[in-house]
């Protein structure tokens, strides 16, 4: 989070993630992508720049978010997507290139890609 420096910034920040929180419960999906130092350092900032792209360019809403480091640092950069009434899976080394058979696969047609899964969370 950006160091805010007075009101009209916690103002603006407040409701840009107002925003982003109507379109992950209007759309049901979320996209998390690892920006640890070690996500970086791996190339995730490109990998969530190609998601953004590959959504905008599909006319798709989905809520993607930056998360911290969850610890296995050799699969970078990690992608996590969640749908409404489905498991949330973790995908590994997701490369920019990987992106476009990512969103259609996984967003568009619904099916997970199994050989690019390293783990499942099941719906509560």
């Amino acid at each position: 989070m950006p160091k805010l420096k007075n009101v009209e910034e916690l103002v603006a920040f407040r409701d840009q993630k107002r925003r982003s929180m109507k379109v992950a419960s209007a759309t049901g999906t979320q996209v998390f992508v690892g920006m640890g130092t070690c996500g970086i350092a791996a190339g995730a900032k490109e990998t969530m720049a190609a998601i953004k792209d590959e959504l905008a360019r599909r006319h798709l809403d989905a809520l993607v978010s930056p998360v911290g480091c969850i610890g296995i640092c050799v699969k970078e950069p990690l992608v996590d997507i969640q749908q409404a009434g489905q498991p949330r899976v973790t995908y590994a080394n997701v490369q920019p290139d990987m992106v476009p058979r990512l969103i259609e696969q996984h967003l568009v047609q619904g099916k997970p890609i199994k050989e690019w899964a390293v783990g499942r969370l099941p719906t509560e």
